[in-house]
């Protein structure tokens, strides 16, 4: 049986812990620490064929059914909160809804987890179960959104950072999908992982280089002029961050029209491209890397935009096939 990585994540939730593999790009970027987990395996209450599916959750709690549902609770997360206060957050949170739409589904390391919001995307839901459709982890939360920024996608077309295929770890516009979609500096950002029969990492997990991704080729984006480099800041042990150096070894691009890409987290020394450089889109830029704020190799990519007081914003990532990539979906660069 394979052990549990280090990399699984308590978020910070209203009602229940939710364990969760995550990265902690956000923290010192506008986002918060997501406290590591202590223990690697969920605790189930007895298995029961009759289980709710994971992905009939969101239906089973506007049906009425959240006594089932807390009886599917891990004992860890049955020892948070009680049944009545539970069947009561229910009942509120789903006064007045009609259906929930399902908007993300993620298999990571031996748990499942799904996304929900109603049609005014006013409300969302997030589950976390394991193969027995134990509940390990569950949130709800009123939904945000931006409008403002929203819709103000970059003009330059940008390909994926790198040339086979990665599990958007981290992307979409609610919070759920996208945790750092609450915080201004790091709102459109992506984290990617490379993940193979739905684990992110082959051997002991408190190695880099049990990560598929570690040591990854990382490609410009789009073509450009290097204006930044930081190299040269040692790699985590998985599950510990770099709070002082939240980026870690980073690459940052000027493109046209005011516009910049950065990509974040680097492995030490791996970087090829020096300031000045002139970059062509899908040339190698370095290795994924584990550096800076991060709980596991992956790759950080935002893009932002020059306001007219040199402050930068950051905005929605226009990709050359139009696509909008969401937390869940297996992306395949340009090979």
């Amino acid at each position: 049986m394979r052990k549990r990585s280090y990399m699984v994540q308590l978020f910070a939730v209203v009602l229940v812990s939710v364990l969760l593999a995550g990265c902690g790009d956000a923290q010192n970027q506008g986002g918060n620490e997501m406290p590591e987990a202590t223990n690697e395996n969920v605790e189930q209450p007895p298995n029961n064929e009759s289980n709710i599916a994971g992905e009939n959750i969101a239906s089973a709690m506007l049906k009425g059914e959240a006594k089932q549902l807390y009886a599917q609770f891990s004992s860890d997360l049955q020892g948070i909160v009680t049944e009545q206060d539970f069947i009561s957050l229910v009942n509120e949170f789903t006064a007045g809804v009609a259906q929930f739409e399902l908007a993300s589904t993620m298999d990571i390391n031996g748990y499942r987890s799904y996304v929900w919001s109603d049609a005014e995307q006013s409300k969302g839901l997030t589950a976390i179960v394991d193969e027995q459709n134990t509940i390990a982890g569950f949130q709800v939360l009123p939904l945000t959104s931006y409008p403002d920024t929203d819709q103000l996608y970059s003009t330059t077309t940008f390909q994926l950072p790198f040339a086979d295929e990665w599990l958007v770890f981290w992307g979409g516009k609610n919070v759920f999908l996208n945790y750092h979609y609450e915080y201004e500096h790091v709102r459109y950002a992506y984290d990617f992982i490379k993940v193979k029969d739905g684990y992110s990492y082959d051997g002991d997990p408190t190695h880099n280089e049990s990560y598929y991704a570690f040591g990854a080729e990382v490609l410009a984006p789009a073509g450009g002029v290097v204006v930044e480099v930081v190299d040269g800041i040692e790699d985590n042990i998985p599950g510990q961050m770099n709070e002082q150096q939240p980026a870690g070894n980073i690459v940052v691009i000027e493109h046209q029209n005011g516009e910049f890409s950065e990509l974040a987290h680097f492995k030490k020394d791996s970087i090829v491209v020096q300031v000045g450089d002139t970059v062509k889109a899908g040339q190698l830029l370095g290795e994924c890397g584990n550096s800076g704020n991060s709980s596991e190799p992956h790759i950080h990519f935002q893009v932002y935009k020059k306001n007219e007081d040199s402050s930068g914003l950051v905005i929605p990532v226009a990709f050359a096939d139009g696509k909008e990539w969401v937390r869940g979906e297996l992306a395949a660069g340009n090979k």
